[in-house]
């Protein structure tokens, strides 16, 4: 708490409502931002949303935690609706990581009729081939803050694996790399598509290396990247940064649906901008180009400034 509080006293010099607007991520969690949020408010004497992340009681907002699991799976599910007519019905899910995007896109893609057999964290991975136990997860992970080797000792027919890199070599359909940057290498990619793997999104931050994603490509595997992928997060704190400007709460029903809109529309911006561009069904240059013109054109109307 006090390390919060003294980095916020530096911090809030250079940040506002209407200036920039942090918001965590790893080991930076509602906890973490609220003893900055509530150093803030005492520094400054004002109640604003200049930190998102925020627990309910200090206006956070409702699926802030599950928005980039949900938003990953929403952005897949379109990204293999259009591009292959397929949906998550019926299809083998892995998923790397344990943490709120892990797990939040094992639920996702649950209830969209995907069957997940592993997770991972930083020690090694578990497989279930009837599918991963969520509530157990949440229970260790969660409420436990335990290791994920503790899934195989409590759910019978499951294995732990020792080491991270094995998960890649489980015959899937759909991956979602959730846990880190680079986690996805040119061996495991090439594993991937041997096992018939026909889409990856990334969830995590860049954790395809660029030799992995030239690999998915050159053999027709569908690729969200991260840049448009795991924009849920984000995505949600820009709703939770409007909610507070109102001083309204939307409800979770609310907020989830403007989530899948967005998420939605960021696949076929960037989708229609690779088609555009001459580069059609590459939505890594996609993501990239649409991005790129939506701040050049912001630039330009105001004038060059920045």
């Amino acid at each position: 708490m006090r390390f919060c509080q003294s980095f916020m006293t530096e911090l809030s010099k250079h940040i506002g409502a209407d200036t920039d607007v942090p918001a965590g991520d790893i080991g930076t969690g509602a906890r973490e931002i609220g003893y900055m949020f509530g150093q803030y408010k005492r520094l400054r004497n004002e109640f604003t949303g200049v930190l998102t992340g925020k627990h309910l009681t200090s206006g956070g907002s409702l699926a802030r935690t599950e928005a980039t699991g949900y938003g990953l799976c929403y952005f897949t599910d379109e990204m293999i609706k259009c591009m292959k007519n397929e949906s998550f019905k019926g299809k083998t899910v892995v998923i790397s990581g344990s943490g709120n995007v892990a797990i939040y896109a094992t639920q996702k893609a649950t209830e969209l009729g995907g069957k997940v057999v592993a997770l991972s964290d930083s020690n090694g991975y578990i497989y279930d081939a009837n599918g991963i136990n969520l509530d157990v997860v949440k229970q260790i992970k969660e409420v436990e803050r335990g290791r994920i080797k503790e899934y195989a000792e409590r759910v019978p027919g499951s294995v732990y694996t020792e080491g991270c890199k094995g998960i890649w070599t489980i015959k899937c359909d759909i991956a979602l790399p959730c846990a880190t940057q680079n986690e996805i290498d040119a061996e495991s990619a090439q594993a991937l598509v041997d096992n018939g793997v026909f889409a990856v999104a990334e969830g995590a931050n860049m954790p395809s290396t660029p030799e992995a994603i030239e690999i998915f490509q050159k053999n027709g595997v569908l690729f969200g990247p991260a840049k448009a992928a795991n924009a849920g997060g984000v995505a949600v704190s820009g709703l939770e940064m409007s909610q507070n400007s109102q001083r309204l709460s939307w409800t979770f029903e609310e907020v989830d649906s403007k989530l899948k809109n967005i998420m939605v529309t960021i696949f076929h911006n960037s989708y229609d901008a690779a088609e555009k561009y001459g580069v059609k069904d590459n939505l890594v240059a996609g993501a990239n180009i649409a991005g790129f013109l939506k701040v050049a054109e912001a630039m330009l109307w105001q004038g060059i400034a920045y």
